[in-house]
C-alpha cells in the first residue's frame, strides 16, 4: 500500500480551534497592530513637541472622529495583549494549567478587553 505524500490543503477556516487558541492568535494580533502603531504615535509625540502651534495640530488629529476606530482598536489590542500577557505568565508558573481553569481564564481575557475598552469609552463621553 502506497501512501498520498502529496501536500493536504487545510482550510484554516473550517478549522474549529478551542478558545484558547483563539486567544493565543488574537494575543499574536493585538502585539502586531501594537507593533505596527508605533510609527503613527512617534509622528503624534514629535508634531505636539515642536511648538505650541504643532501641539495644536497634534491635538486635531488625535481629535478627529474618522480616527475612532483605530483608537478603539488600539485600546483593546493593548487590554487584549496585558491580560493574556498577565495569563500566560501565570501559565508559566504553573497557575491555571488544569484544562476548566485554563478554559475559564481565556474566556475571561476575550470578555474582559473589550469591556475595559467601552468602560473607558463610557467615560471618556
Amino acid at each position: 500500500m502506497t501512501r498520498n505524500k502529496r501536500p493536504v490543503f487545510i482550510n484554516l477556516f473550517q478549522i474549529k480551534l478551542p478558545v484558547a487558541g483563539v486567544m493565543s492568535i488574537a494575543h499574536r494580533a493585538a502585539g502586531v497592530l501594537m507593533f505596527v502603531s508605533i510609527p503613527f504615535w512617534l509622528f503624534v509625540l514629535e508634531l505636539s513637541l515642536k511648538s505650541p502651534q504643532d501641539f495644536a495640530r497634534a491635538v486635531e488629529i488625535m481629535q478627529c472622529n474618522w480616527l475612532m476606530p483605530f483608537y478603539l482598536l488600539l485600546l483593546w489590542s493593548l487590554f487584549h495583549h496585558l491580560l493574556a500577557g498577565i495569563r500566560y505568565l501565570l501559565l508559566d508558573i504553573d497557575i491555571g494549567v488544569e484544562k476548566p481553569l485554563f478554559r475559564q481564564t481565556a474566556w475571561t481575557v476575550l470578555v474582559a478587553a473589550p469591556v475595559l475598552v467601552l468602560l473607558i469609552l463610557a467615560v471618556a463621553i
